[in-house]
């Protein structure tokens, strides 16, 4: 085997692989020997097939198997005798066939690459960063205490019996069927079906016209279904809800006592604090821990500079680009970019990919250099955790993830990032600073640059989706997903604003 540098240009390497005409047939020969006991020809005796009729007959499909095996094979070796770690899977690009070759002629082939680029990480030990955190006042717990309250409060049949009218804040006990054109339509209708009015639950009026409704009383509600709403087939139409109104509930007065406790599974009111202190300070040091993080990670970017991988920072922008056109397309852009031209988003996200490929190279040879790796167990832990969101399909969940070693590695990333991370924090510098809560939930867009669209995790496949159970035809904001036409479109979650120059919270 004799490999020639071809070409070397940045970061990029291509190679060529020449094998000896001589030195592939007697691999040949060496093979059609080994098969031979095997061959069952007509016209002979089990295994006294001639190796020449073997060669004339099968020759050319024999030294095709030999070469599948041995590219791949040759490839690694002369990465290996060469010591160079590649950023991307190689290229191969066959120049000779397997027909040429069985007749005796060199076998060529080229690798072509990208590499790792070399450079010095810096030394955890000598980083300096400051972690903020933040003590749990009790008036923290006192306002969680409330709003727990507030949430838990109990409702009672409203005084005034059939002449009590229905209020903001009331929740109201109806049957209803809406109506389009004066056609029910599908899911259109339930009973006894409760409505809080202000609560914002249901699509727009629907609430609102309950207001001043009695008991026993039948109403009509006119409405109109969002331009936006998910059941596209009744985006924009104007309804006609035929409401009962069968009770009038009004919310007792909320108390934050040991029965609010006791309704909640816990012994006292001290136990239900502290839960409640401890959930807040579990709020703290993941907030802390974020934002250590990514104090760490900008200065880890700020001192390093070295030519990055062009097709890693490719297959990460188009990853970037990707979730910033679904956001375009889906009018989920920012303000502030609404005006720029792709050229001027294109550069920017780009900027974004660069620093998160620059990063991951950091952490993973940081990693890489102090022994960090992810055990067995932990990526069985992953597994375990990503089927359990799959109720009655975990067995599929985790055969996929068996299977598939690519979505093992999506699983796997995250988990050595953090521990890379883990890892420098415990060795550098670290000082704590002490911050109000609000400081430390300070929207990060007024004291950070924004972050890029997070990375979607790839779903496990069809199989594996979660069904969402069966609902009631309630016109509830959570039943717009399962297109129930009386229900007010679920607003989307906030969108993370899109990365400027400097980082993502997932940077690396």
């Amino acid at each position: 085997m004799n490999v020639i540098e071809k070409a070397s240009e940045g970061l990029s390497r291509t190679y060529e692989v020449v094998f000896a005409a001589d030195d592939l047939q007697a691999r040949l020969d060496a093979k059609i020997e080994e098969i031979r006991p095997e061959v069952r020809l007509k016209g002979f005796r089990p295994g006294k097939v001639p190796s020449k009729h073997i060669r004339k007959m099968f020759g050319e499909s024999i030294m095709g198997d030999l070469l599948n095996e041995l590219v791949p094979e040759t490839t690694q070796k002369a990465l290996d005798e060469r010591k160079i770690r590649p950023a991307s899977q190689p290229e191969i690009d066959v120049k000779s066939d397997a027909k040429a070759v069985a007749g005796g002629s060199d076998f060529t082939f080229e690798i072509s690459l990208e590499i790792m680029p070399e450079f010095e990480p810096a030394d955890p030990s000598k980083l300096k960063v400051e972690r903020p955190v933040a003590e749990v006042a009790d008036a923290q717990v006192d306002e969680a205490l409330g709003e727990l309250s507030e949430k838990n409060r109990s409702y009672a049949a409203k005084k005034g019996g059939k002449n009590a009218k229905a209020e903001e804040g009331d929740v109201v006990v109806i049957d209803f069927v809406g109506k389009i054109d004066g056609e029910a339509f599908e899911g259109g209708s339930a009973e006894d079906s409760r409505v809080a009015i202000g609560d914002g639950a249901f699509i727009p009026g629907f609430e609102e016209q309950l207001v001043g409704a009695k008991r026993g009383e039948e109403r009509e509600l006119n409405v109109s279904f969002p331009e936006q709403y998910q059941a596209q087939h009744l985006a924009g139409k104007a309804a006609v809800f035929e409401v009962t109104v069968k009770d009038i509930e009004s919310p007792e007065e909320p108390k934050v006592d040991d029965e609010l406790a006791k309704r909640l599974g816990l012994e006292d009111l001290d136990s239900l604090k502290d839960v409640l202190k401890k959930n807040i300070e579990s709020e703290h040091a993941q907030q802390s821990r974020m934002k250590v993080k990514r104090v760490l990670l900008d200065q880890l970017d700020s001192e390093h500079s070295f030519d990055l991988p062009p097709k890693m920072v490719e297959a990460e922008f188009a990853n970037i680009w990707r979730e910033v056109s679904h956001a375009i397309e889906h009018d989920h852009l920012e303000d502030e970019d609404k005006g720029k031209s792709e050229d001027q988003l294109k550069d920017e996200y780009r900027g974004i990919a660069e620093r998160r490929v620059r990063l991951g190279l950091v952490l993973a040879e940081i990693g890489r250099a102090n022994n960090v790796d992810v055990t067995q167990e932990e990526l069985s832990r992953a597994v375990n955790q990503e089927a359990m969101r799959y109720p009655g399909q975990e067995r599929q969940v985790v055969e996929f993830y068996q299977k598939n070693p690519n979505a093992i590695a999506q699983l796997r990333a995250p988990i050595y990032e953090e521990k890379v991370v883990d890892y420098i924090l415990e060795q550098a510098d670290v000082s704590e600073v002490s911050v109000s809560r609000e400081a430390l939930f300070a929207d990060e867009d007024e004291e950070a640059p924004k972050k890029a669209p997070a990375k979607k995790k790839a779903p496990a496949k069809k199989a594996a989706a979660k069904k969402a159970p069966a609902k009631k035809a309630a016109a509830k904001k959570d039943d717009a997903k399962d297109e129930k036409p009386a229900a007010k479109k679920k607003a989307p979650a906030k969108k993370k604003a899109p990365a400027k120059k400097a980082a993502a919270k997932k940077d690396a």
